[in-house]
């Protein structure tokens, strides 16, 4: 878990997203515009998946499954299998993605290294002015996003993310005082 970065708020990943895909200009550099890297935080962001595996990702890491699809990959890090619904609108972007620069099945989505992503996002984040964001704070903005829209449940988080206890989700979505003070007050029921 990187402790060095936190979840990027919403008006943020726009701003970043709206950057890198268009490209800026900083300290008399222009920067072109990069929707690879753009896609890539995109789907970091809304699958809750490591930089890492965003980036290893094919065409064949999606199978459809009736009217749906799941991905299926082994994380890089952990060497878990994960296999879960990727919506619809996700998977459509990801099409037209592929076709768009002739991505074939096998090849990697992608064609880029960590590395890439992590200076074009600093460098949009010195860009914009933000502090604390890295390729980690878009999983960190997923899980936060999928415990508030769960009902505060952390072990459909624990789950979605595949740590190993409940208690690193808490430690990695920062469960804190508000949250205990919420479930307290729900909590009491006098006659």
């Amino acid at each position: 878990m990187n402790k060095t970065t936190r979840p990027i708020e919403d008006s943020e990943y726009d701003e970043l997203i709206e950057a890198i895909r268009n490209g800026f200009k900083y300290r008399g550099v222009s920067h072109k515009p990069n929707p690879r890297i753009a896609l890539a935080l995109q789907l970091e962001r809304n699958l809750g998946l490591r930089i890492s595996d965003v980036l290893r990702l094919t065409m064949e890491s999606f199978v459809r499954v009736g009217d749906k699809y799941r991905i299926n990959i082994y994380e890089k890090k952990t060497g878990k299998y994960r296999d879960f619904l990727v919506p619809v609108e996700v998977y459509t972007i990801i099409v037209e993605y592929a076709c768009k620069y002739g991505v074939g099945s096998q090849a990697r989505l992608f064609g880029i290294s960590e590395r890439m992503v992590s200076e074009q996002l600093k460098l949009a984040c010195l860009y914009l002015g933000y502090k604390g964001i890295g390729t980690h704070s878009f999983r960190k903005a997923f899980a936060t996003h999928a415990y508030a829209n769960s009902d505060y449940n952390a072990e459909v988080v624990r789950r979605l993310l595949q740590h190993s206890s409940v208690v690193t989700t808490q430690r990695y979505i920062g469960v804190g005082d508000k949250e205990i003070e919420d479930a307290l007050l729900k909590t009491v029921k006098l006659c």
